[in-house]
């Protein structure tokens, strides 16, 4: 077997290419920070068909102070008219004896909301699977659009699920501002969902906290 040449790049010419990879996924990452940035803080309250609360830490049933914000932010946008449904997403971690969408569900029930006015979605540990399992629900109802709640950093990320699992959706976001750990975490979370797929990015989330 003869032997065949095959050139190689001069040194430079590699540290050139590694400094312009290296530039270009700086500028990536920064775009995506602006983007997350922009979109914290939405609040969309045009006519849908359901008002959508993510879950998030509840304590023996009670919502935790996050959820609960949330909740009473659903329950706002109900009676105003926003939906005439609610639905309030969230399982378990283990060792819990309620999920997080029941624990909301008996919050907005006290609050008055009339039961069937409500929808619980008990599937789903991650913002990923908490969306696709709402997604099928509501299409058995025929039920096409929905408004997201969730606090406002995680503004961007929800609009990119929804569009991956299939949901016409807008956002309105609870009060207050977010922390620049949380936009960096966001940051991050995009940047890797929008190449590996939101799925596997949201379920490693959802193990890590």
């Amino acid at each position: 077997m003869g032997f065949r040449w095959r050139p190689r790049l001069p040194a430079g010419r590699i540290a050139l290419l590694v400094v312009v990879g290296a530039a270009l996924g700086a500028l990536y990452i920064l775009v995506t920070f602006f983007q997350v940035l922009h979109a914290s803080g939405e609040d969309d309250r045009s006519s849908v068909d359901a008002v959508v609360v993510l879950g998030a830490a509840q304590y023996g049933g009670e919502p935790s102070p996050v959820l609960a914000a949330r909740l009473d932010h659903a329950y706002e946008l109900w009676a105003s008219g926003v939906a005439p449904l609610v639905v309030t997403t969230g399982s378990n971690q283990e060792g819990d004896r309620f999920t997080e969408g029941y624990a909301g569900f008996e919050y907005l029930r006290f609050k008055g909301i009339p039961e069937d006015a409500l929808l619980v979605i008990t599937d789903g540990a991650s913002t990923w699977e908490q969306l696709a399992a709402t997604v099928r629900q509501l299409h058995t109802r025929d039920l096409v659009s929905a408004v997201l709640v969730s606090d406002p950093y995680h503004s961007f990320r929800l609009t990119q699920i929804a569009d991956e699992v299939g949901i016409e959706s807008t956002i309105s976001t609870t009060d207050g501002s977010s922390s620049l750990r949380q936009l960096v975490r966001e940051t991050a979370a995009v940047s890797l969902g929008r190449i590996l797929g939101y799925r596997r990015v949201d379920n490693w989330l959802s193990r890590v906290g």
